[in-house]
C-alpha cells in the first residue's frame, strides 16, 4: 500500500513594523480614551462607573433595599458588562462610595471602604447599595431616554450614557489618566452648580464672569481653603489652570503652658497620616523648627483633628507659615477639564461643560416626553376601541360567539364596528366583566384624563422654551433634595502669614509684665515704665509690676505661700496706650499656671542676682526670702506658715528699703529691711508685728523711699463691708508715723468714732492717691491729714484710690 503525504502550505505577509506598531498603538489609545480613562461630559461617568450604577439599578439596590456584598455587585458587573479585571471594578466601586473623594457619593457603603491614608478591604468583606443621589443619574432610564448599546459579547444591553439628572461631572469631579492625555476636575457644591446650570438655561449667553456669581469655584469634599482666584477662573475661561489648597488651621492654646496650630480640615486627598509623616521629615531636617509634638486627635466623632503643639519662644503664626511651605498642608491642584463630547475628547470650560450637560438634559425630557405622549396615545386608541365595545356589548358578543375561531372573530369585530387590529385584539382578550356599565363610566374619565395628558405633552413636545422651563424645574428640584452647604473657604489672597513675614524666633526682648487684684496677668513690650492714669485696676497694693524679658521665666507667689512657675511667652501681650493699659485682653492666671490654688499676690524675678524679696502674713509674720530658687521644680514653697495663717503682701526687698505692716484695729509699723536678715525657703521668717487679741494684719508694704510714702485707710460703719458706703477715708505722709523696732505694736493709724471698730481696707505706696469713683472716673481728693492718729475724712461712697 502506498503512502500519501500531504504539505500543509504556509503563507507569510511582510508587514511593516512601523506601520503597525502605529495602527496597534492608534487602536489602543482609542480604546483606552474612549472606555476607560475619560469621562462623558453628559453624565460625568467613565464606561466603568455607569456600568456599575446601572448594574445595581438592575439589581435593584436601591437605597431602602438591603446592602449586598461587594462582591457580589463586582461579579455582575464583570460577568455581563465590562470586560476588565475584578480589582478596577472595584477601586472604580470604593471611590463611588467614598465621601472625601465625591462631593455626592453614588454608593452607599457598608464596612471599611478606606481612609486617605489606607485602602479598602477585600470586596468579600464589604457590602454595598445604591446611594440616594444614583437614583437621580438613572432616573426614567426605561422610557427611551437614551440610547443603549450592546455590551462585550453582544448578550445584554447597557446604556450609552445615563439620563444625569444633575451635572455629576461637574458635582463629583473627574481623574482619569489616558494615552497622550489626562484630566483632573475638581468637585463642586451641587445646589450652586445647579443654580449656574439654569441661569445658563435662562441665558444662553451668560458669560463666564457671570456664571462664576453661581459657581464661585470648587468645594472640596474634606473642607480647606481655596487660596488665590485667579487660576480658577483660568481654569473656568479654558478648560486648565491652578490653584492652592489650604488646611483649616486655628491657633489656640494647647496647654496651660503651649500654644499649637489646631488642623481640623485637610486639602483634597491629602490625609493626616501623610501630613505627620512630612512634618517628622521636615523637623528631622532642619526646614522646620518650633515644633514639640504632632498629635493625631481624628476620631468618627468629632472629625479630622490634628494637634500640632509649638515650642515655646516660637510664633505660632510663622511656624505655620512654614508649614504651608514645606508640608502638605498647603498643596496645589491643576485643573485639566477633558472629557469626551460626541466620542471625542475636548477641553472644556466652564459655560462648555454646563452647555453640554443641558444639551443632554433637553434630549433626554424631549425623548421621555415623546415616549409618554406615544404611552398615552397607545392607551387612548384602546380606551377608544373599548368604549365602541360597551355601547353596542351585544352585537360583540354575538360576533364572538357566531365566529369559528379567533382570526375570524377579529376580523368581524374590525368590520363590523370600524377598529384596527389592535383595538380588537384588546377587546378579545378581555374579560366580560369589565364591560358594565360602571366600566363605561370609568373608561370616560379615563378618556378625558388621556386627552388633557395628551395635549399637555403634545405642548412640552413641540415648544423648545417649555423644555427648557421643565429642565430648569428638575434641577431646582433635585437642588432642594441633595444641595449641602458649601465646605470649602473661597479666600481671594491668603490672609495668613507668609514665611519670613513674622520672624521664627520669638526676639528676647524687654517686656513687663503686670498681675492685677483680680488675679489677671498682661505682658506689655518694653521697658518704659506703665502709665496709670485712669486705671482703677492698678489700685491695689497687692498689684505687681516685673520688669523682665519674653524669653524668661518668673515665680508667681500666692496666698499659701508657694512660689509657681510661670513662662513669660505663655502671657499674652497687650498694646500699649497713650493712657493707662487696657488689661481686658489680660488672662487669668489660673489658666496658665492650673495647679495653684490660692489667690496670686506677687510676680518674683528668678533671676539669682535679683535682690530679696519680703513677704508678711495675716498673722505678723516677715521673712525676707533669698533668691535661690529651685528652677528646675515647677513650684516650691517660700514660707513655711503656721495654721490659718496666710500671706497679705510681698515685693522685691533691698537692704535700704523699709516695710511697712498695716492692722485691722488701725496699729502701723515701719521699720528698714535690714533688720530682717535673709531667709532659705525652709525657714517660717519672723515677727514683724506684734498684735493685739483679735488683731490681724490689713496691709503689708515695702517703700523704697519713705519721704514720698503715703498711708491710706479706710474704716466703714459698724457691721459694713468693703464695697459698702464708707464712713471715712485718711491718707497721710508716712513720715509722720515714726518707726519702731521689729515685732513692736507700732503706733496708731487712725482714730476711730463711735460706730467704728476697725479698717476695712489700707495700704501704703510711694505715689500720691488718685480716688476713683464706681465708673471709674477720677474725684476730687481729700484733704491730706497730717495727723497720724486723725479720724478722717468722712465720704458716703467711695470705690478705689488709685497709686
Amino acid at each position: 500500500m502506498a503512502k500519501s503525504t500531504s504539505k500543509v502550505e504556509s503563507k507569510v505577509v511582510d508587514t511593516d513594523v512601523s506601520t503597525e506598531m502605529e495602527k496597534s498603538f492608534l487602536e489602543y489609545a482609542y480604546s483606552v480614551i474612549y472606555a476607560r480613562a475619560l469621562p462623558d461630559a453628559r453624565d460625568g461617568m467613565k464606561p466603568v462607573q455607569r456600568r456599575i450604577v446601572y448594574q445595581m439599578s438592575q439589581m435593584g439596590l436601591r437605597p431602602d433595599k438591603g446592602h449586598v456584598k461587594s462582591q457580589r455587585v463586582v461579579g455582575d458587573v464583570m460577568g455581563k458588562l465590562h470586560p476588565h479585571g475584578d480589582a478596577a471594578i472595584y477601586d472604580a466601586l470604593v471611590r463611588l462610595a467614598q465621601d472625601f473623594s465625591m462631593r455626592v457619593p453614588l454608593v452607599d457603603g457598608h464596612g471599611n471602604f478606606g481612609s486617605l491614608d489606607d485602602g479598602p478591604a477585600a470586596p468579600r468583606y464589604t457590602e454595598a447599595r445604591m446611594a440616594q443621589p444614583a437614583l437621580d443619574l438613572v432616573a426614567d432610564l426605561d422610557e427611551d431616554v437614551v440610547d443603549f448599546v450592546p455590551n462585550y459579547d453582544n448578550q445584554f444591553m447597557q446604556p450609552e450614557v445615563l439620563p444625569a439628572a444633575f451635572p455629576n461631572l461637574l458635582v463629583n469631579g473627574a481623574s482619569g489618566i489616558a494615552v497622550g492625555m489626562a484630566t483632573n476636575i475638581p468637585p463642586h457644591n451641587l445646589g450652586e452648580v445647579c443654580a449656574g446650570a439654569c441661569h445658563l438655561l435662562e441665558n444662553p449667553k451668560a458669560t463666564t464672569e457671570e456664571l462664576m456669581r453661581f459657581i464661585p469655584g470648587p468645594d472640596l469634599p474634606g473642607g480647606g481653603q481655596i487660596v488665590g482666584l485667579d487660576g480658577v477662573k483660568e481654569a473656568y475661561e479654558s478648560g486648565r489652570g491652578a490653584f492652592k489648597t489650604r488646611a483649616k488651621a486655628t491657633i489656640e492654646r494647647v496647654s496651660p503652658r503651649k500654644m499649637g496650630i489646631i488642623v481640623t480640615e485637610l486639602p483634597y486627598m491629602v490625609g493626616p497620616e501623610r501630613v505627620i509623616e512630612k512634618i517628622k521629615d521636615m523637623v528631622n531636617s532642619g526646614k522646620v523648627k518650633g515644633i514639640s509634638a504632632v498629635t493625631n486627635l481624628t476620631d468618627r466623632h468629632h472629625g479630622l483633628r490634628l494637634v500640632i503643639e509649638v515650642k515655646n519662644g516660637f510664633h505660632p503664626d510663622a511656624v505655620l507659615a512654614s508649614l504651608y511651605k514645606h508640608t502638605p498642608l498647603e498643596d496645589s491642584f491643576s485643573i485639566n477639564a477633558v472629557a469626551l463630547v460626541g466620542g471625542q475628547p475636548q477641553t472644556l470650560g466652564l459655560k462648555r461643560m454646563l452647555e453640554v450637560y443641558l444639551e443632554h438634559r433637553l434630549s433626554v425630557v424631549l425623548r421621555r416626553t415623546q415616549f409618554r405622549l406615544q404611552k398615552r396615545q397607545d392607551r387612548l386608541h384602546l380606551v377608544e376601541g373599548l368604549l365602541i365595545a360597551v355601547l353596542d356589548i351585544d352585537d360583540v358578543i354575538a360576533i364572538i360567539r357566531s365566529s369559528d375561531d379567533v382570526a375570524t372573530a377579529k376580523a368581524r369585530l374590525m368590520t363590523a364596528f370600524e377598529l384596527s387590529e389592535v383595538q380588537a385584539e384588546h377587546i378579545l382578550s378581555l374579560q366580560l366583566r369589565r364591560l358594565t356599565k360602571l366600566a363605561k363610566l370609568e373608561l370616560e374619565t379615563e378618556r378625558d384624563d388621556l386627552l388633557a395628558e395628551i395635549a399637555q405633552l403634545q405642548e412640552l413636545a413641540d415648544s423648545e422654551p417649555k423644555r427648557r422651563a421643565q429642565v430648569g424645574i428638575e434641577l431646582r428640584a433635585v437642588a432642594k433634595r441633595l444641595a449641602t452647604p458649601r465646605r470649602t473657604v473661597l479666600v481671594a489672597d491668603a490672609a495668613t502669614v507668609k514665611a519670613g513675614d513674622v520672624p521664627l524666633e520669638v526676639p528676647d526682648e524687654p517686656c513687663q509684665l503686670v498681675l492685677t487684684p483680680q488675679g489677671t496677668i498682661a505682658r506689655f513690650a518694653g521697658e518704659e515704665e506703665l502709665p496709670t492714669e485712669g486705671d482703677r485696676l492698678t489700685a491695689d497694693a497687692r498689684r505687681s509690676t516685673l520688669l523682665t524679658s519674653n524669653r524668661a521665666t518668673v515665680g508667681v507667689l500666692c496666698e499659701d505661700g508657694m512660689v509657681h512657675k510661670l513662662d513669660v511667652l505663655t502671657v499674652p501681650t497687650l498694646p500699649r496706650a497713650t493712657g493707662a493699659p487696657s488689661f481686658a485682653g489680660g488672662t487669668d492666671v489660673n489658666l496658665l499656671v492650673p495647679q495653684i490654688s490660692a489667690k496670686p499676690l506677687c510676680l518674683l524675678d528668678l533671676d539669682p542676682e535679683a535682690p530679696p524679696f519680703a513677704l508678711g502674713t495675716k498673722q505678723g509674720v516677715v521673712k525676707r526670702v533669698r533668691s535661690e530658687h529651685p528652677i528646675s521644680k515647677d513650684d516650691w514653697e517660700a514660707i513655711s506658715l503656721n495654721p490659718g495663717d496666710q500671706v497679705i503682701g510681698a515685693a522685691p526687698c533691698p537692704d535700704e528699703s523699709e516695710l511697712v505692716f498695716v492692722t485691722k484695729l488701725a496699729q502701723l509699723l515701719h521699720f528698714p529691711a535690714s533688720a530682717v536678715r535673709p531667709q532659705g525657703l525652709n525657714a517660717g521668717g519672723m515677727g514683724g508685728i506684734a498684735l493685739k487679741s483679735g488683731d490681724e494684719v490689713l496691709a503689708f508694704s515695702v517703700i523704697s523711699d519713705q519721704e514720698d510714702a503715703y498711708a491710706m485707710t479706710m474704716v466703714a460703719d459698724e457691721g459694713g463691708l468693703f464695697g459698702e458706703p464708707i464712713a471715712a477715708v485718711k491718707w497721710t505722709p508716712l513720715s509722720v508715723f515714726p518707726a519702731k523696732g521689729r515685732n513692736t505694736m507700732g503706733v496708731r493709724a487712725m482714730r476711730f468714732l463711735s460706730g467704728q471698730s476697725e479698717l476695712s481696707r489700707a495700704w501704703v505706696t510711694n505715689a500720691q492717691p488718685r480716688p476713683l469713683d464706681a465708673q471709674g472716673a477720677p474725684v476730687a481728693l481729700p484733704p491730706m491729714n497730717e495727723k497720724r492718729d486723725g479720724s478722717g475724712t468722712a465720704v458716703s461712697s467711695w470705690v478705689e484710690f488709685v497709686n
